[in-house]
């Protein structure tokens, strides 16, 4: 197994590096990578019992449960690229591994027992845990809610207090099983917070925790503590389970204390102390917050919706976004008026640059105005990402024009109490009668987007038009060749490569120099709104440990909101750059990558068939004969 912690480059590298030496040492050899795009080749249980051995060339945590009564030898993805030969032989006489109970089980998170107690990741991990929870969350409210909406615009009927489905009928049913995935909400949230703090052990306390602050029966509360209880158990969930970890115990107490032990004394400890100290002072905060929000009007009403508007089309799912859909979602029950202001900016981002594309055509390539197209489509359905493509190409023009749309959108829906009674938004939700004022919301919806697109053009205009007139040249001949290479290289790295980021001679000569002059090229793309903060990820990223993989090849990367979308460079340099890889072969091919937080997946692939690529010496040696840059990218274009 393999893994290191941006799941990029070396996780990759050491999968390569190790089946290479164990074909050279005729073993037979199966490798589950983990990477940021999850687990590939995941391991059976067949291959594990009938493994002589388990290597686990790893930067970061992972779980080792499974290969109880194994001989597993642990250590750091760099081994695995240095001396894998030395790996397998070392294997062969590593200890069986057996669970030394809670005190020694692996974290996710990284870092020592009780770094989310003390110390300057204390923000970090804390981040990352809250974020995993809402990323699990979401499906489960997106489900819930569409089946409720679905239910209530087919089979309902009207009734003083609305829409009503009938008892025993079909879509009563539906109704019913919507309702199961929207009260797991609160439960999944918390638990999920809680798993990623202290790993499995802490996942039952923390859905307990989490079903505690739905239901304030026990506590005395009507409305229970909402989602800011289900913040505050899964962090304790998690800080617990941690603690209880750190107790010692008697040897033959330790292999029950992950399944029994810990699971239980932690539900009990939580449960009890938040029914008698916890529950009521927080469903009294939340209490007052929905009160406060719902007796909201006028200037509040609207300041509320820009603040709101803002957020959700900032970063376009991204972490901004998901804080402000998690505030709304958590509030359906009491304040529908905050989705509502959810629901109509959602869309206004992809609807508001495909409407860009039909206004101003010229302005954008035929590639972009057909992602227009499909960008009208995803903003129907309430897909905020359908707007990224474009943020991508010109972020600077895009995500200001996108997040004036938003506060335009939030401000009057916000003014016009405009309710959602889904965890979801878009047009989708008005039709199937999920939306309080649907005649206000299509007015917030199709403001917010007019608004958006008219920025978006105007700004262009003032930008002198699209990327390619931009960098266009004298020698026409040769700029449509490069054009032409870009397309292939798009389709293989998915658009992330393109000629202004590809550099032939390298003028650095030292590392540093090197990553700042990488920087640039990435920054070259138009998708990093800051360059500064991007040399700093890159160079925060080497200090871990070099990204010389060996073979003449460094791959520099980091995972960083510096960028606004997947981006990747490529140099040359005909001397070599002394890099620390462990063969001491200075590198001549460099590529820089980086990714924001919450990117999605496809572009991960693409680095990940890369990363392996690179190990091919073909491959190297067509990158280095490559006479211009046209060339480089129909090499790069043959990973489709």
């Amino acid at each position: 197994m393999t893994a290191c912690p941006t799941g990029i480059a070396h996780t990759y590298m050491a999968a390569e590096k190790l089946v290479q030496a164990a074909e050279a040492l005729g073993h037979r050899l199966r490798v589950e990578t983990q990477g940021s795009i999850g687990a590939e080749n995941v391991l059976t249980t067949d291959e594990i019992t009938a493994a002589d051995g388990v290597i686990v060339a790893a930067d970061k945590n992972v779980d080792l449960g499974r290969f109880e009564g194994k001989r597993v030898l642990v250590t750091g993805v760099a081994e695995g690229i240095r001396h894998p030969e030395l790996l397998i032989r070392r294997v062969e006489k590593a200890p069986v591994h057996r669970p030394a109970g809670g005190a020694r089980e692996p974290r996710r998170g990284g870092g020592p027992p009780g770094a989310p107690f003390f110390g300057r990741a204390a923000g970090t991990v804390g981040y990352r845990a809250l974020m995993n929870g809402v990323s699990h969350m979401i499906p489960f409210v997106v489900t819930g809610g569409l089946l409720i909406a679905v239910s209530l615009a087919l089979g309902g009927r009207a009734g003083p207090h609305g829409l009503v489905v009938p008892a025993g009928s079909f879509w009563e049913h539906v109704h019913r099983i919507g309702e199961i995935g929207f009260a797991l909400m609160l439960p999944v949230l918390s638990g999920y917070i809680a798993c990623a703090l202290a790993d499995r052990a802490a996942l039952v306390p923390g859905m307990a925790g989490g079903w505690l602050a739905n239901d304030g029966a026990l506590y005395g509360s009507r409305s229970g503590a909402g989602f800011l209880g289900a913040i505050v158990t899964g962090f304790l969930a998690g800080w617990l389970v941690l603690a209880i970890r750190r107790l010692p115990v008697r040897r033959f107490v330790r292999p029950v204390m992950p399944i029994i032990v810990i699971p239980v004394l932690a539900t009990s400890v939580l449960g009890l102390f938040f029914v008698y100290a916890l529950g009521r002072p927080i469903s009294w905060v939340f209490d007052h917050l929905t009160e406060g929000l719902a007796g909201l009007s006028g200037a509040g009403a609207a300041v509320l919706g820009v603040l709101l508007g803002l957020m959700i089309t900032f970063d376009m799912g991204g972490p901004v976004n998901k804080t402000a859909f998690l505030f709304g979602a958590g509030l359906i029950s009491h304040s529908p008026e905050v989705m509502g202001v959810c629901a109509a900016a959602i869309p206004v981002p992809p609807l508001g640059q495909g409407l860009a594309t039909l206004l101003r055509r010229a302005l954008f390539r035929a590639q972009e105005r057909e992602a227009g197209l499909a960008a009208l489509v995803m903003g129907f359905f309430g897909i905020t990402e359908g707007a990224i493509p474009f943020a991508a190409a010109r972020p600077a023009r895009v995500i200001p024009a996108n997040m004036l749309g938003g506060a335009v959108a939030g401000a009057i829906a916000g003014i016009a109490a405009v309710t959602d009674a889904v965890p979801h938004g878009g047009p989708v939700v008005a039709v199937l009668g999920a939306v309080g004022g649907v005649p206000m919301f299509f007015v917030a919806v199709a403001m917010g987007a007019v608004v958006t697109a008219l920025a978006t053009v105007s700004l262009m205009a003032v930008g002198g038009g699209t990327p390619a007139a931009s960098v266009a040249s004298a020698a026409s001949v040769a700029s449509a060749s490069a054009a032409s290479a870009r397309v292939a290289a798009g389709e293989a790295l998915g658009g992330r490569l393109s000629a202004r980021s590809v550099r032939l001679r390298l003028v650095a000569r030292r590392k540093e120099e090197a990553v700042r002059e990488l920087a640039k090229l990435l920054a070259a793309s138009g998708a990093v709104p800051d360059g500064e903060a991007l040399t700093a990820a890159l160079l925060a990223r080497e200090a871990q440990g070099s990204t010389g993989a060996g073979e003449g090849v460094a791959f520099p990367h980091a995972r960083t909101d510096a960028v606004a979308a997947p981006v990747v460079a490529f140099a040359r340099s005909s001397e070599g750059v002394e890099w620390g890889a462990a063969d001491g072969v200075p590198a001549r091919l460099l590529f820089a990558v980086a990714v924001p937080e919450g990117a999605d997946d496809e572009h991960l692939r693409i680095l990940a068939v890369l990363a392996r690529k690179l190990m091919d010496p073909g491959f190297r040696t067509d990158l280095l004969d490559a006479p211009d840059v046209a060339a480089v990218l129909r090499v790069l274009g043959s990973l489709r």
